[in-house]
């Protein structure tokens, strides 16, 4: 008996403000006005797509003391943007990336609860946390938190909430005007948790929204970050959009659920993904190769490395050969403000790694960060592209995809067009809305 074919989740990313965008590009609009935003929602929702998401920047990343390069397009609030987009859609999620390391339970669910009323259920909360001082500055704690202690804090601050967000059990309000009588239970609402992180009691102040809770999903890529998602969310966003690796990280993460008490349909594996297409496979690839020269100046080159040398290398010449000089491994960056700098935990070894690939391919410094970061990942026709996706689906490297056009806001459009329809003939992916809300869509169960 063969397997029954998966069906195929598929999410847009906003654009924002890494190198997957071109904002020089003449077709780039504007990354902030609403208008975009509006477009870019109304796109996915024409395709069907599962949801919208948006990631989350506290502040303007800086590198040797002057704001980065791409954060100048903005980073606006993601409640006040995600709330104006339900207004404009009808059935299209709304997920939002919001901090579990300088917010506080209480206003994050009751904000999450309020979208999720005004949507009617199509809230989604993207719990992360946050490792620097450098962002704690805009924050009345500044870097309080131990680096150790971001997951224990983000698992209670998770926690707390969903008892928040459980304190209604939406049977509550009467609302009888003959007997005058409002509620039901006198009690509805209240609240008492005492823990490491929070010690905090009261009365929520949003009713039991449509979901119960919004869907929860998990970025994080260490073994901690992992083991919380398997624990505590509902899809877990990754970076591995490649068979391979996408097929470990799959195996891996499903693995970790049945520890938990969970069944390997309650934790979808939905990778970042972006995509070029062509009218044939060959155009496709001169476009996404023009395409990454464009994502890649040599001024995003030389910052790039700038990450692993940790020294100012604005002398060098990025169609040049990478430095001879080692990374400077003290204490003190110049790059403030990027998780990617984590990344590279012995810079010396990466350095000789990166020499060693340069040199034995004729690379300049502009090649090597090309070769070595983030690249397209579905490169083709339309029917190359779809056949790609419903491959990587079906053999278990993803359940689906969080897809990242490179310009805004219409860069999914022609997804929508001309992908969507063949994944839909061929089965994979839904040609209508058959729920209302997020969890109708991803399938999956109500919070008890």
């Amino acid at each position: 008996m063969s397997k029954p074919l998966k069906q195929i989740h598929l999410a847009a990313h906003f654009p924002g403000v890494n190198n997957t965008t071109v904002w020089s590009d003449p077709r780039a609009g504007s990354h902030i006005e609403f208008s975009s935003f509006a477009h870019f929602a109304r796109t996915a929702e024409r395709a069907k797509f599962d949801f919208l998401f948006l990631a989350e920047g506290l502040r303007l990343r800086e590198q040797g003391g002057h704001i980065y390069d791409l954060d100048v397009v903005g980073r606006p609030d993601t409640f006040t943007v995600l709330s104006a987009l339900a207004a404009v859609t009808e059935r299209l999620g709304l997920t939002g990336t919001i901090n579990s390391t300088f917010n506080e339970p209480y206003e994050v669910a009751r904000q999450f609860a309020s979208l999720d009323h005004l949507s009617g259920g199509r809230a989604a909360w993207n719990v992360v946390t946050s490792w620097d001082a450098f962002t704690g500055e805009n924050f009345r704690r500044g870097g309080f938190l131990p680096q150790e202690e971001r997951y224990s804090r983000a698992k209670e601050f998770l926690a707390t909430a969903n008892e928040l967000f459980d304190s209604w059990d939406g049977n509550e309000i009467v609302a009888d005007q003959e007997t005058g009588v409002f509620l039901r239970d006198a009690k509805a609402g209240a609240f008492v948790h005492s823990g490491q992180h929070f010690d905090i009691e009261g009365r929520f102040n949003v009713p039991r929204s449509p979901q119960g809770r919004p869907v929860i999903f998990q970025a994080g890529d260490s073994d901690e970050g992992r083991e919380f998602a398997a624990s505590s969310a509902d899809a877990i966003f990754s970076r591995y959009a490649d068979l391979d690796t996408g097929r470990a990280f799959y195996t891996d993460v499903k693995n970790r659920l049945a520890r938990h008490g969970r069944r390997p349909d309650q934790l979808l594996v939905l990778p970042a993904a972006t995509f070029v297409l062509g009218d044939t496979d060959e155009e496709a690839r001169e476009l996404a190769h023009d395409v990454r020269r464009q994502q890649v100046s040599g001024a995003t080159a030389l910052k790039h490395l700038e990450f692993v040398w940790n020294r100012d290398l604005s002398s060098y010449d990025p169609d040049g050969p990478l430095p001879d000089v080692d990374p400077d491994v003290s204490d003190t960056h110049i790059s403030k403000g990027r998780a990617q700098v984590r990344m590279y935990r012995d810079p010396l070894a990466i350095a000789r790694e990166w020499r060693e690939r340069a040199e034995a391919n004729n690379w300049s410094i502009r090649d090597l960060v090309i070769e070595t970061g983030n690249r397209q990942n579905f490169i083709g026709t339309p029917e190359t592209v779809a056949r790609t996706i419903n491959d990587y689906v079906q053999s278990d490297a993803a359940d689906g995809f969080i897809l990242v056009p490179h310009i805004t806001p219409t860069g999914l459009d022609p997804f929508a067009d001309k992908v969507v329809p063949l994944l839909q003939e061929q089965g994979v992916f839904r040609t209508d809305y058959e729920g209302t809300t997020l969890r109708d869509h991803l399938g999956l169960d109500a919070p008890a």
